[in-house]
């Protein structure tokens, strides 16, 4: 018998590049997708951030927005536990604003993504940290 080598694995071919029109699409979802939270976002990151230039720069926009939200959600969570502490118990009728009205501006800001977006236009959140280059 012969021991003849297997063929090597043939090169696995390129994501093909998105097309204009798919390139916003995926954009847009990467803003909407912060309503639920960071998965979205960073799920189209990673999967389309070879395949489209406006895709990569908005889903790494949302990404950033998330993560921020995530830290001021954390941040929010510690500060409401310590008073409720403090306060025994009595920060909790004012506490649960503060998480509701981040919740509220995640809302409006990523439907304003979505929106800039799905017409093409750059989208910068009026605050995040810029954590993915």
């Amino acid at each position: 018998m012969t021991d003849t080598p297997p063929p090597p694995p043939a090169p696995s071919a390129a994501p093909a590049p998105l097309s204009e029109a798919e390139d916003r699409q995926w954009a847009s979802f990467a803003h909407l997708g912060g309503i639920i939270g960071i998965l979205p976002s960073l799920i189209i990151y990673l999967v389309f951030k070879d395949r489209g230039s406006f895709t990569r720069q908005e889903s790494k926009e949302a990404l950033n927005f998330q993560i921020t939200m995530a830290i001021a959600h954390l941040a929010v969570f510690i500060l409401n536990s310590i008073l409720g502490v403090v306060t025994f118990g009595l920060w909790a009728f004012i506490g649960w604003i503060f998480p509701l009205a981040l919740w509220v501006l995640m809302l409006i800001w990523s439907i304003m993504g979505f929106q800039k977006a799905k017409d093409g236009v750059a989208y910068r959140y009026p605050f995040a940290l810029r954590l993915i280059k």
